[in-house]
């Protein structure tokens, strides 16, 4: 189910007003991007978990962003959520989302989800908390190879994804969010959240463009510039 015509109007009215103040603006791509995919785990994409929901053309498009990437030498690295067996390190989250007490680290709910394949060179970042950022060393992984921009999919898009991107340009990263490669349990929610990190945070861009952009001449003829 989509969001109502209403609905969407007035994220369109607000997308005026919010311009007209000055936000909406475009931080646009640096020199070099790297991939950074939240939360893509079963505990999130299959819809027989309390956590989860049919994201289909979530992994998709993530798979196709991941191919480009790998094709044009980009780096990838994956976020994902998991707790020790006694939730030690689980902090309050689960006090507030009982479920995430299932997310436990070799569990069948913090598998990457199987329609996606992580290969030995690409980072496995241990979170746990809503940021890829917060608490792990995502940031000096990313420096340390001379990241500018992130490109970033994943799950939950008013959630994970939020806290990624927000943390991501408070770090001084570029980030990207790739609209059909982000996804959300509630559709108007999701828009709504693209709405707000596109006016504050960060660029939302479709699949296409993102990939053109990643096509390995022109990633080649940024690397040249850098």
């Amino acid at each position: 189910m989509s969001p109502d015509s209403a609905a969407l109007a007035e994220l369109e009215t607000l997308r005026a007003r919010f311009a007209a103040s000055g936000m909406v603006g475009r931080i646009g791509w640096g020199q070099r991007p790297a991939v950074v995919v939240v939360d893509l785990i079963r505990g999130f994409t299959d819809p027989a978990s309390p956590l989860g929901g049919d994201l289909t053309p979530v992994v998709e498009a993530t798979g196709e962003l991941v191919a480009a990437a790998r094709r044009a030498g980009v780096p990838v690295y994956w976020a994902e959520v998991a707790y020790a067996p006694d939730l030690s390190d689980a902090g309050v989250w689960p006090l507030k989302i009982s479920a995430q007490r299932l997310l436990v680290e070799g569990g069948e709910w913090t598998r990457l989800d199987a329609r996606l394949d992580r290969r030995p060179e690409e980072a496995r970042v241990v979170k746990k908390h809503a940021s890829a950022f917060l608490g792990t060393d995502l940031a000096a992984r990313l420096r340390r190879a001379g990241v500018d921009t992130i490109l970033v999919a994943g799950c939950t898009t008013s959630g994970c994804v939020r806290a990624t991107v927000v943390d991501g340009c408070g770090l001084g990263f570029r980030p990207i969010i790739v609209r059909e490669a982000v996804g959300d349990r509630a559709p108007l929610v999701h828009e709504v959240s693209l709405f707000d990190l596109d006016a504050k945070y960060g660029d939302v861009e479709g699949l296409a463009g993102v990939l053109d952009t990643l096509a390995p001449a022109r990633t080649d003829r940024a690397r040249g510039a850098a």
